[in-house]
């Protein structure tokens, strides 16, 4: 078993080649993908949350390298999918995973292995080609013995599936530990090549994406556990307002939070509206920092019944 730290040998230089190419987080719902992805980036270009399966779009993010450019792609968790919508997720994963150059397997230090992790683990395996990284996230969450036995059942679980991790590597998104020697070790698994992003992009999410998701993640904080999967943000428009001055520019934002049922309305707007102010209030905050502009934002909340099930519906919210 090779389990990479800093101290370790860093990967042999490849002198002035460029590489180029794509990786993919994968893992359980809430294995910590997202917040790996922005670390990595350096920035927010996904949404995180405490309630697993938050994560929808197929977010891009983009580190750039005088030596690379790593474009992250951070897919939904794999699950076993009990509406419409689940099953689309998941076949946007598989996609994704015929796609890339490099995969990462995001597993939890401070969770056993468990059935979904061996689910995720046997499609991994029948993906022959493409190498596999096994990332041990949140090892801040877990003292020394309890990672060393989590290291040696990954590396277990790759040989009783019949293939071997091109690399484990233990890291602490959150704590900022060892995420650039992940990156040093993604680098050397991709093609050459020139870079495929002009330096400087983070993302190719359009903007108006961003700020919905942004919206949602404020949205997600402190709802019941069954609310999260009925949540869906949709910007209507994003318009400059005409009459103001050009060193005092307004951006006005109407959007709407979409949730399935009448009962859920009262939770998301909350006593008097004080909910979806707060709400208002800290994804305006993000977007004005995303977009580096103030921002005018209009939220209202409808009800879309059952949308999660509803194939003209998932249409009309972007799945």
């Amino acid at each position: 078993m090779s389990v990479r730290t800093q101290s370790s040998e860093p990967p042999e230089s490849s002198g002035a080649t460029h590489r180029a190419g794509f990786a993919c987080f994968v893992g359980r719902p809430n294995a910590g993908k997202s917040t790996l992805t922005n670390a990595l980036v350096g920035q927010k270009v996904a949404i995180t949350a405490n309630q697993p399966q938050t994560t929808r779009h197929t977010v891009r993010g983009i580190v750039h390298r005088p030596d690379a450019q790593l474009i992250l792609v951070d897919t939904p968790g794999l699950h076993k999918p009990r509406t419409l919508l689940g099953e689309r997720l998941n076949d946007i994963v598989r996609t994704t995973w015929a796609e890339v150059d490099v995969i990462g397997f995001c597993l939890p230090a401070n969770e056993k292995l468990g059935p979904g992790d061996r689910f995720i683990a046997k499609e991994l395996a029948s993906i022959k080609k493409t190498p596999k990284i096994a990332i041990v996230t949140k090892t801040d969450l877990v003292e020394g013995k309890a990672l060393a036995e989590q290291l040696i059942a990954i590396d277990q679980l790759g040989r009783e599936l019949g293939f071997e991790w091109a690399e484990i590597v233990p890291v602490s998104a959150v704590a900022d530990k060892q995420v650039d020697l992940l990156a040093d070790l993604i680098v050397p698994l991709l093609p050459e090549g020139p870079a495929l992003y002009p330096e400087g992009d983070l993302t190719d999410e359009p903007e108006q994406v961003m700020v919905a998701e942004l919206i949602r993640e404020a949205a997600l904080e402190g709802v019941r556990d069954e609310l999260p999967h009925s949540i869906a943000v949709v910007v209507e428009e994003m318009l400059p307002r005409e009459d103001r001055p050009a060193d005092r520019p307004l951006l006005d934002i109407h959007a709407f939070v979409y949730i399935e049922r009448p009962s859920q309305k009262g939770i998301i707007i909350g006593p008097k509206g004080k909910r979806l102010k707060e709400v208002g209030i800290k994804s305006r905050k993000q977007i004005e920092a995303l977009l580096g502009t103030p921002v005018f934002l209009d939220l209202h909340v409808k009800v879309a019944k059952d949308w999660q099930r509803d194939p003209r519906q998932l249409r009309k919210l972007g799945f």
